[in-house]
């Protein structure tokens, strides 16, 4: 393969990786919490030394997968009624505590285990604003959340949730569809606004989605004809300096 098609192969890979980016956008358009992931793309530069300066200069630009990255623009509110479901509605996560460590997420679908802890949907307790897991009595049967996170019951306050803020939201890594790994310490978000009965969905807008992936779609289809008809050039020109009557 010439290095022409060597670098329109590199742009096919990352044309695939984006599509395959878009694919797993809208397979989680309905998932609560959820942030649209991107890609982030580079140029890979080889300089050619020793050889003859081509035509343009001498360095070869291919095309690199650099990163992903999730946006974090809010998804929208929607309300369910479920006293323990819960939304964010300013910045901020939610805690957990997982087998990994500590993981924030925006997912605020919770319930109750048997012990009364407050978990997600993997069993994962909830943690409050002391970075301890949350637990209500047998005997707390009307939970009452308010904004700034206390939660009270019947008979009293029980807990305050606790929601923070990376210092460098940058440095977050995805783990799965909604959980965060924080690279970074956290700090406590002084004032939080937590909707009770209601769930942040996903930020991810289906149709803008499409767009990009037919956008997507087409490159990849033009990048993939460029190769086709460099290997139909590079065919005739073999066949044209061969000898009469030889074979390829």
């Amino acid at each position: 393969m010439d290095l022409a098609s060597n670098i329109a192969t590199s742009r096919l890979i990352a044309q695939q990786r984006a599509m395959d980016v878009i694919a797993g956008n809208i397979a989680n358009a309905d998932t609560p919490g959820y942030k649209a992931t991107r890609v982030l793309f580079s140029d890979w530069l080889d300089r050619q030394d020793g050889v003859d300066t081509p035509p343009g200069g001498n360095t070869i630009a291919f095309t690199q997968d650099r990163a992903t990255w999730r946006e974090q623009a809010p998804g929208p509110i929607q309300h369910t009624g479920n006293p323990l479901d819960l939304a964010v509605a300013k910045a901020g996560w939610f805690s957990v505590s997982t087998a990994r460590g500590i993981r924030l997420t925006r997912d605020g679908r919770f319930g109750l285990m048997p012990d009364g802890t407050i978990a997600d949907a993997a069993g994962d307790p909830l943690l409050d604003a002391t970075g301890n897991p949350i637990r209500i009595g047998p005997t707390d049967t009307t939970l009452t959340i308010t904004s700034d996170g206390s939660l009270s019951s019947e008979n009293g306050q029980i807990a305050r949730i606790g929601i923070v803020q990376p210092t460098d939201p940058m440095q977050l890594a995805a783990e799965g569809g909604t959980l965060f790994r924080a690279d970074t310490p956290t700090n406590p978000v002084a004032q939080p606004k937590i909707v009770q009965g209601a769930i942040e969905g996903s930020n991810v807008q289906p149709i803008t989605e499409l767009t990009r992936m037919i956008d997507d779609e087409r490159e990849f289809q033009f990048v993939t004809q460029m190769v086709q008809a460099e290997s139909d050039r590079e065919k005739d020109a073999i066949q044209k300096l061969l000898p009469s009557g030889g074979t390829s």
